[in-house]
């Protein structure tokens, strides 16, 4: 386990950039939902979500705040980003030092199809919100998919696939400029 999760740690502490196609699926309180789209990671603590399904739909962290907005609403929210408790904030430790034995506490392997390999355990600092964060990870330590399960019973899982390590990434793709006339709310932090 110690050895895989150092892999992890080495494969992600080296990047600069990462591009990858996701899907995420979502279950819980009655509503069952998959979309899917691309995603930018850039050094330090920028991450770009762009959904093909549904189109439209964005979530930007652009270092200083998280912006979300989907085409046809009414207002764009934006948050500080150091106030932000998304579930996509599990995936900001692969923009900083990852430590994955830092970060999760009661770590657990077991072996995944594919020749891959489960490594489970509990975000610190999330403990009441996700009791339990899992990453496929191959041999290498690229992470093919991360499920969280939440404390309400909820769990959403990511898939990866087509990453690119240290792919060019623009700056301007960082950059969110809220469309004509829709006027941008700053959201408050979850309690």
């Amino acid at each position: 386990m110690h050895d895989l999760a150092q892999r992890v740690d080495r494969h992600y502490n080296q990047l600069h950039s990462l591009k990858a196609q996701f899907t995420e699926s979502y279950e819980g309180l009655g509503v069952k939902r998959s979309e899917s789209g691309a995603l930018l990671l850039v050094k330090p603590g920028k991450m770009r979500w762009d959904y093909s399904q549904p189109a439209g739909k964005i979530f930007l962290l652009d270092g200083k705040y998280a912006w979300f907005y989907r085409r046809g609403d009414a207002q764009v929210q934006r948050m500080e980003a150091k106030k932000l408790d998304d579930l996509r904030s599990p995936l900001r430790f692969l923009l900083g030092h990852t430590e994955l034995e830092k970060e999760l506490t009661n770590m657990a392997l077991a072996a995944a199809p594919d020749g891959r390999f489960t490594l489970s355990g509990q975000p610190k600092g999330q403990e009441k919100r996700v009791p339990k964060i899992a990453l496929t990870v191959t041999a290498e330590g690229s992470i093919t998919a991360i499920e969280m399960n939440e404390a309400d019973g909820a769990a959403t899982r990511f898939t990866f696939t087509g990453e690119e390590p240290n792919a060019a990434v623009p700056e301007s793709a960082f950059h969110f400029t809220p469309p004509a006339g829709v006027p941008v709310v700053d959201a408050m932090p979850p309690v």
